[in-house]
């Protein structure tokens, strides 16, 4: 990095720390300050500004904390008290975030269920809550039936429709006995993960973590109650239902509202809206990158987005075809006290944290084994720091007495909590927080994403990483998204690798077989190639590899087509039972 590089490199990082710290504000879980709080104090400074749009749909931040309010006396009067949890089913709109805000408001815990789950996967998510109630999306109803079966406690349903709380005629503010005491450390939200490995957790968000991540980009976006915000990520996550949406209701901007993501409607609404940023996360943007090309893409008023997972295949070429004046990506989790963000838009890059910000930013990355799934240790028992650009696991410190290095655990499920926490670090007795994923940095403190723990896998030897062999698949023409993993063939050591594509009509495989080639190295290639329709994603668009890696490349599973590396031939050839048989016996040489 040059001296005038690294001087804007420097000053960028600074200046966005200073103004993210300003905008965080008073935040502590001893405060008696709640995100009620916070949504009244910018009622009182915009009371007419529009806070939410759907559609034709609108409503102030008057009208807003109006039927947040209601909520909150729907709540008393259905004697739900401190600490009960209601859990919420629903598709977007402006209501959902006003329920949750209300029921904070008197100190009732909310969950936020993924709209995608339903039978056994929904029952989990509503029993380890404890939810008595459940307020339901009316388009939902079918779906939220085949779980009923399997709910243990039988919470009374609420259906969310136009009458909704609509009968409790109060809108003042809930009275102080029904606020009194609160402090921020208190349960606001379940906010669950995205079980792409097995079956959701319920991530436990006090007051003060909510607070937070509804404050975090205020400061790096520069945020103004001029700003209009397009969030079409699902409200049940906390990238779209508290980051997008708190950067707006924090300085009096206008949340625009949709259903849905539809990547074929994105550019018009952005347009027709007059959205002035919208969050994404990265397979959003790959989407869109699939479309062809359209007038209306250039056709906006954009200056900034926000989000996580932007592939450094896509960055630079997503920035150039739509016209983004600033990409701010940032690393993190929901229930994580990793954070990091790019405040200088360096393509591919999650952040940079040089040494004179460590104790600002509490990410190290440790020395991590693939095999194992395990970081490495010395012969004193610690964790050993991994070296420049060496993959390593990020860990953050766990501290009690500072907020920005706790780590509140799950609800349900105890051990869940204890299997995210490394314990004997860098000294012995401390506790880290572990993100299960996998970053590098380079030599100027630049951090990048590497892939999820799990799903880099060994062949041959050497380390994997299933991201940067989809970031070359899907550089290829006719590859529209790859979903790369590991699978165990016969007797041989290791996993070998394998991708699920979507692809565009007349797709070349030995065309693809010659890129490959020349793209990576013998280990690195997949031997096995399964073309998919669709591939199928969370809510939050992240791949799920789960059933990918139990149906492997057995024909007799998998309908979809499937084809094998031969080294033989140097070309894919279709899987047959035949051909399956001789691999899984290790008649086939690897």
């Amino acid at each position: 990095m040059g001296l005038t590089e690294r001087l804007k490199a420097e000053t960028a990082l600074i200046a966005g720390i200073v103004a993210t710290f300003l905008a965080y504000g008073r935040i502590d879980k001893d405060a008696p300050l709640t995100v009620g709080d916070d949504l009244e104090k910018s009622v009182d400074r915009f009371p007419e500004n529009e806070a939410f749009r759907c559609e034709s749909h609108t409503l102030t931040y008057r009208q807003f904390d109006d039927y947040a309010n209601r909520t909150a006396h729907w709540a008393r009067a259905q004697g739900l008290k401190r600490g009960d949890c209601v859990a919420l089913y629903a598709l977007n709109s402006p209501e959902y975030v006003a329920i949750w805000m209300g029921l904070s408001k008197i100190g009732v815990v909310c969950a936020l269920i993924n709209t995608n789950l339903t039978s056994a996967a929904l029952a989990h998510c509503i029993n380890i809550a404890e939810a008595d109630h459940v307020i339901v999306d009316p388009e939902l109803a079918s779906a939220y039936a085949t779980a009923e079966t399997a709910l243990t406690r039988k919470p009374k349903v609420w259906p969310l429709d136009d009458g909704f709380a609509a009968d409790q005629s109060s809108e003042r503010i809930p009275r102080e006995d029904a606020r009194g005491g609160m402090l921020g450390g208190q349960l606001c939200l379940l906010v669950y993960t995205s079980g792409t490995t097995g079956p959701p957790k319920a991530a436990r968000m006090p007051h003060w973590r909510v607070q937070g991540m509804m404050r975090a980009f205020v400061g790096g976006v520069g945020a103004r109650d001029t700003d209009r915000n397009y969030v079409s990520l699902p409200l049940y996550h906390s990238t779209g239902g508290l980051c997008a949406v708190g950067v707006m209701l924090e300085r009096g901007g206008c949340v625009i509202v949709r259903k849905r993501f539809s990547a074929t409607q994105f550019w018009n609404d952005i347009s027709a809206e007059r959205a002035t940023m919208f969050f994404y996360v990265g397979e959003l943007c790959r989407y869109l990158m699939n479309l062809p090309e359209d007038a209306a893409e250039t056709k906006h008023c954009l200056r900034a987005i926000v989000g996580n997972g932007l592939r450094p295949d896509v960055w630079e070429k997503f920035k150039a075809r739509f016209r983004i004046p600033k990409i701010l990506e940032f690393y993190g989790s929901t229930e994580g006290n990793v954070n990091m963000l790019n405040f200088d838009g360096k393509p591919g890059a999650v952040g940079r944290a040089p040494p004179y910000v460590k104790a600002l930013i509490n990410a190290r990355l440790v020395k991590f084994d693939i095999e194992a799934e395990a970081p490495v240790r010395g012969p004193d028992g610690l964790c050993i720091e991994a070296e420049v650009n060496e993959p390593g696991e990020a860990v953050g410190e766990i501290r009690s007495k500072n907020r920005r290095y706790l780590f509140e655990g799950y609800s349900g499920d105890p051990a869940q909590t204890t299997k995210k926490i490394l314990r004997d670090v860098f000294a012995k007795g401390d506790a880290w927080f572990r993100t299960g994923d996998l970053l590098k940095r380079d030599e100027d403190w630049y951090f990048y994403f590497v892939d999820r723990v799990g799903d880099t896998f060994r062949w041959k030897g050497e380390n994997v990483s299933t991201n940067q062999v989809a970031e070359v698949l899907t550089a290829f023409p006719g590859v529209k998204e790859a979903n790369v993993y590991g699978v165990q063939v016969g007797g041989a050591d290791g996993r070998a690798g394998m991708a699920a594509l979507t692809t565009l009509p007349g797709l070349n495989l030995d065309e693809l077989g010659a890129h490959l080639r020349k793209e990576l190295p013998p280990f690195a290639r997949p031997l096995f190639v399964r073309l998919q329709p669709e591939i199928e994603t969370t809510g939050t668009f992240k791949y799920r590899k789960i059933d990918l890696v139990r149906e492997g490349f057995d024909p007799t599973i998998v309908r979809d087509p499937l084809y094998f590396d031969d080294p033989a031939s140097g070309r894919f050839t279709p899987v047959t039972p035949e051909l399956h048989a001789a691999l899984i016996s290790g008649a086939v040489r690897l």
